[in-house]
């Protein structure tokens, strides 16, 4: 090391006093982090791709880093809370010497596999990895209401427990590193789904002249009443046994009705159409007389 890079190092590891974490991404969800931990009497250092993002931090007792370098030797714990997991790689790729014996809880929005390879990868440099999936909106965070899921390093886990239900119900789900982002991502589906299916029913009766609004009215509270349902669904799933007394079999769940109605009003059925498939492929399979919930077994990975 020559004398010049070694005069940076010490300038950049002295120039920051510790902190008790580092918020690595200050965007809406970021900041709303950070901002718990400060009302929770925790010191945070903060650094953002795009300069000034933090000022309200800042004004509230944040640290502000000019350097991704200088926000991670700041603290021993470090959340990265960017946009993908390209953006986490780059980041945190050139100052992986410096997270050395930290703590990196990544809450960027990653796939399963992703976030392994940044378990991977951070067992490689000698960090400590907790992965976090955050089923709230900022305006949830520092509340019960919101929960974060979390998985891969059950030290950190326990270690940061406090910390983390600052802002969040917690709950750990095993030392798969992926496991928190599979959790999320599942219930992200039947979310996006719904909407979908939201989406798909307006746009059918708006060829009457029914406003969103109007059918908003209508859906809301007859799928807040489906919901009910779930649990009974689950528990045929679970037990295996499509031919239980009381289901809506598959014969009579027959949705071309629905697809028919879709293509004379114009309206895409695409969203319907796909599941009329899974109900197609399972009458053709002979489980007609079966219940509706039978289409899981054509969705399960060992299908």
């Amino acid at each position: 090391m020559d004398d010049v890079t070694e005069s940076t190092d010490r300038s950049d590891r002295d120039s920051i006093r510790t902190t008790d974490f580092t918020m690595l991404g200050t965007g809406a969800m970021g900041s709303a982090l950070a901002a718990a931990l400060l009302d929770a009497g925790r010191s945070v250092t903060v650094w953002n791709r795009t300069p000034g993002r933090a000022t309200d931090l800042v004004a509230r007792g944040a640290r502000a880093a000019d350097s991704v370098r200088k926000a991670v030797l700041a603290s021993p714990v470090v959340v990265a809370c960017l946009l993908k997991h390209a953006s986490v790689e780059e980041t945190l790729g050139p100052v992986a010497a410096d997270l050395r014996g930290r703590t990196l809880l990544n809450v960027t929005t990653t796939s399963p596999n992703e976030s392994r390879q940044l378990a991977a990868w951070a067992a490689e440099h000698g960090v400590d990895y907790l992965d976090g999936a955050i089923m709230a909106v900022p305006a949830m965070i520092g509340s019960r209401a919101g929960q974060i899921f979390y998985s891969g390093s059950r030290a950190a886990y326990d270690s940061l427990l406090p910390t983390l239900e600052v802002w969040a119900t917690s709950e750990f789900h095993g030392e798969d590193a992926g496991r928190a982002s599979l959790v999320d991502l599942a219930m992200l589906s039947g979310m996006y789904q719904m909407f979908t299916g939201f989406f798909h029913g307006a746009a059918m009766v708006a060829s009457m002249g029914m406003s969103a609004a109007d059918f908003a009215a209508r859906q809301a509270p007859f799928l807040a009443a489906m919901t009910e349902g779930l649990d009974g669904y689950a528990k045929v799933i679970d037990g295996g046994d499509y031919t239980v007394p009381g289901q809506q079999s598959l014969d009579f769940s027959d949705l071309t009705h629905i697809v028919r109605a879709s293509e004379e009003e114009g309206v895409d059925p695409s969203p319907i159409a796909g599941v009329q498939a899974l109900i197609s492929g399972q009458i053709a399979a002979g489980h007609g007389s079966e219940g509706l919930a039978r289409i899981y077994e054509s969705l399960r990975s060992d299908a």
